[in-house]
């Protein structure tokens, strides 16, 4: 039992823990040259933002750290708890843009399901559907939400900020099978102390649900060699998912390997004469892998040479791309997550290694992994974040006073939420992508049925304005008409993180040919590649006879996807 220190020491400790609290982002800020995240860098996000307002805002976040964790109730309610924190959390993030251009290869893979039905999705995925470097199971998820609910963004973001809790809760639980109920909760609550995680769970992405799928396939795999019994099918479906997620989990799902390999030589050392725990072990293992197998098995076989060219291309242009597209780790543990994060985490290496605690590693190797593989990009390493939370909790342990603990927890989610709302989002809305929400509403305000989209193309050619179309179909209800013609990639594209964006096959939805019959009177959208862009001659051509009645040119002026969004009407 945890015994607190005397109350002057114990005030003392609160005082130091608070202004170190304080002093980290303020640390951080002075250095926010150093931060090269391509999304989020202190350095640009923080160049509008009132110094004095965050600093004020870290405080008071500080004192509500300081209250929470004199509630010893949100800890005997675990669950409960981490699912409302968390939840709410999302929600406050939901009026973010898609500021990822990815989200129009999923979007477009979703509405194909939603449209046509989910026969003509398995059949055309990877053919009439382009999948680029897209695993299936997320779009066919988005778009059985579209076919049930709507088509509306605020049900994927409903879908993705469950996954985000859930995320929360499987840690929790990962911990608590692992160790104990207190490290569990702690790491699951640390999730939401990284600001770059938060940002991204509103968005129309894989990579929240990944996370998710891999933590989920880590747990039910621990419970399945522990008891058996229905744990096997879970888990067999847990790694199914992970599997379809996305491909970089399949190295990531190494860590089962580690799983079991950890838990034959605990029990070899343990109960060496129990030969038929070790059997039964081994019998576990091959059971999850050949039910989760099998179907895995007969879909890559179905579309083995889609699977192939994707693989593939992987290779030969992903991971080369990877180097040109990097962020240092320092911003990604430092900057776009709370320091204490990482700290605490280093520090329970060498706990693990004094205690001799094998499960440590279980938790361990993924975060090596990245580092052994030198995966310096955020996105990338996202799925691994419940370890890394995971080695934080444990780190922390070593704090004996529970509330002193507590209110270190707190104190790194409180600063990340003022980090994250008070500085990420409002700088977020200031990029381009924000003009396809604005834009959106505004069509939504129109009487007419139906938009037709143009897309000149762009004199530098960095990006197919094509790819914005489905953006734009997000965000409004309006039935969009849009004929793409083709257009030959410029070379420098090759190399480009931005080239699927050439591989755009225009979706027969938008072709709708009773759609092109109608009233030339049908409101004209042009989306620009980049800001300020003159329309070419075809396009003036195009809106003779109209007049311009909005036009959505918000950019940053640092990012190459930095599109306007013009509308015409007779």
């Amino acid at each position: 039992m945890e015994t607190p220190p005397p109350l002057s020491r114990r005030a003392d400790y609160f005082i130091l823990v608070s202004l170190i609290a304080f002093l980290v982002p303020v640390t951080l800020f002075v250095f926010r040259h150093l931060d090269d995240n391509k999304l989020t860098s202190w350095n640009w996000a923080f160049a509008g933002a009132d110094v004095s307002a965050f600093y004020f805002s870290i405080v008071i976040g500080l004192l509500a750290a300081f209250f929470l964790s004199k509630l010893s109730f949100i800890e005997r309610h675990p669950v409960a708890s981490l699912m409302t924190l968390t939840g709410i959390t999302c929600i406050f993030f939901w009026t973010e843009p898609e500021v990822i251009v990815d989200t129009s290869r999923y979007f477009t893979q979703a509405r194909h399901l939603s449209e046509y039905g989910i026969e003509y999705f398995i059949r055309q995925w990877g053919a009439e559907i382009n999948a680029w470097t897209d695993l299936p199971l997320l779009p066919f998820l988005y778009g059985l939400i579209f076919r049930l609910f709507g088509e509306n963004r605020m049900y994927i973001q409903c879908f993705t900020a469950l996954l985000f809790s859930m995320t929360a809760v499987v840690t929790y639980l990962t911990g608590k099978t692992l160790w104990n109920e207190n490290v569990g909760f702690n790491a699951g609550l640390l999730l939401a102390g990284m600001p770059y995680l938060l940002i991204q769970t509103p968005l129309m992405l894989v990579d929240t649900a990944t996370m998710f799928s891999l933590i989920f396939s880590v747990f039910t795999f621990l419970k399945a060699l522990e008891k058996g019994g229905i744990w096997v099918p879970v888990s067999a479906f847990a790694l199914f998912t992970a599997v379809f997620s996305k491909y970089s989990t399949w190295m990531m799902l190494s860590v089962l390997g580690i799983i079991f390999a950890v838990e034959i030589v605990r029990q070899a050392a343990y109960k060496p004469q129990n030969v038929r725990i070790l059997f039964r072990i081994i019998l576990r293992s091959l059971s999850v892998l050949l039910i989760a197998g099998i179907p895995a098995g007969l879909i890559v076989f179905y579309k083995f040479e889609l699977f192939a060219d994707q693989i593939n291309l992987l290779v030969t242009f992903q991971k080369p791309g990877l180097k040109g597209w990097s962020e240092g780790f320092l911003s990604t543990f430092f900057f776009q997550t709370h320091p204490l994060i990482p700290v605490a985490a280093i520090f329970s290496l060498f706990a693990a290694v004094r205690k001799r605690d094998l499960r440590s590693v279980i938790i361990a190797w993924l975060p090596f992994l990245m580092l052994l593989l030198w995966v310096r990009r955020s996105r990338y390493i996202m799925p691994v974040f419940p370890m890394v939370t995971l080695m934080a909790s444990c780190g922390l342990q070593a704090v004996q006073d529970r509330v002193l603990r507590r209110y270190l927890v707190f104190a790194a989610v409180s600063t990340s939420l003022v980090i994250a709302f008070g500085v990420y989002l409002p700088f977020l809305k200031t990029m381009s992508p924000v003009n396809f929400v604005h834009a959106g509403r505004y069509l939504n305000s129109l009487n007419a049925p139906l938009v037709e989209v143009l897309t000149p193309p762009s004199k530098s050619f960095s990006i197919n304005p094509a790819v914005s179309v489905p953006i734009l179909d997000l965000f409004t209800a309006k039935k969009i008409y849009f004929r793409y013609e083709e257009i030959e990639p410029p070379e420098k594209t090759k190399k480009s993180p931005l080239r699927f964006t050439w591989t755009y096959t225009n979706p027969k939805y938008y072709e709708d040919e009773s759609a092109g019959e109608l009233s030339e009177s049908r409101p004209l959208v042009i989306i620009t590649s980049e800001h300020g862009e003159t329309l070419p001659d075809a396009i003036l051509e195009r809106i003779e006879g109209y007049r311009k009645t909005a036009e959505f040119n918000t950019t940053t002026g640092i990012f190459r996807f930095s599109p306007d969004v013009i509308i015409y009407e007779p």
